[in-house]
């Protein structure tokens, strides 16, 4: 049985935020581990692909991710693409094309504009959130033909600011990109601060005009047998960790 988080936001749309649960890997990655770039049996994370796209009613071609790199590019797709994108975002108007996302701690973020008919899905940790990967899915999206104020995001399952410990260079460098960001640091122990990437996305999303942006308010870190965890798993001394999928189509 497939965990899979939607929300009643994303109207006009058949998406899912998929848990670990499901799945055919096993060991460290126990689950529906979707990250072809771990060290899991190839074999295994294609059946849970597989098992995915099944759930979102796709051929396994058209469910399409992308070369994550932490950054702010995006992929404008009219059909599944002859190779992964080097970007961190996907976004579309072509209907029975899954634009789909890999996270462990890092967000997730559905986009759409059910209107227009465009649709997006983003890969935001600190590093694409604080670089523009949000602003330049929605102007991707507008390129396609969406309304910025009729856009919908949905963030999915991330990291929780009780779970996520920064150093001191972290908080810097965020205040000199924007000295209001101090307001997403609380303090940790020591010169420690804890870092709400959520709320600092979802703040981005709505300064940038979004019609709507909601989180789901789960935290990977906190719930190791719903979820895959990057941080959790280099605190526990692990060698590789599973990535979760998130997927939306038209």
């Amino acid at each position: 049985m497939l965990d899979i988080i939607t929300s009643d936001a994303l109207t006009g749309t058949r998406h899912g935020f998929f848990g670990r649960k499901g799945g055919a890997s096993s060991g460290i990655f126990a689950g529906l581990n979707c990250g072809a770039g771990s060290s899991d049996q190839s074999d295994a994370v294609a059946i849970n692909r597989a098992r995915v796209a099944q759930a979102m009613d796709l051929p396994p071609t058209h469910l399409v991710t992308v070369n994550q790199v932490h950054s702010a590019e995006v992929a404008r797709l009219t059909g599944p693409p002859d190779q992964r994108p080097r970007a961190d975002a996907l976004v579309t108007a072509t209907p029975g094309l899954g634009l789909a996302v890999l996270t462990a701690d890092c967000q997730p973020v559905l986009f759409c504009d059910p209107k227009a008919g465009v649709i997006g899905a983003a890969h935001a940790g600190w590093r694409g959130s604080r670089d523009g990967v949000l602003e330049a899915t929605l102007e991707a999206m507008e390129a396609l033909g969406a309304a910025r104020a009729a856009i919908t995001a949905v963030i999915g399952p991330t990291i929780s600011q009780a779970a996520y410990e920064v150093g001191p260079e972290f908080l810097d460098s965020f205040l000199r990109d924007d000295p209001h960001s101090r307001r997403f640091f609380a303090s940790g122990t020591g010169d420690r601060m804890l870092f709400d990437l959520p709320g600092y996305s979802l703040q981005r999303l709505r300064q940038a005009g979004v019609g709507h942006a909601e989180w789901t308010r789960h935290c990977t870190y906190r719930d190791p047998g719903r979820f895959f965890s990057f941080r959790r798993t280099t605190h526990a001394g692990e060698a590789d960790y599973g990535r979760m999928i998130s997927v939306i189509r038209l």
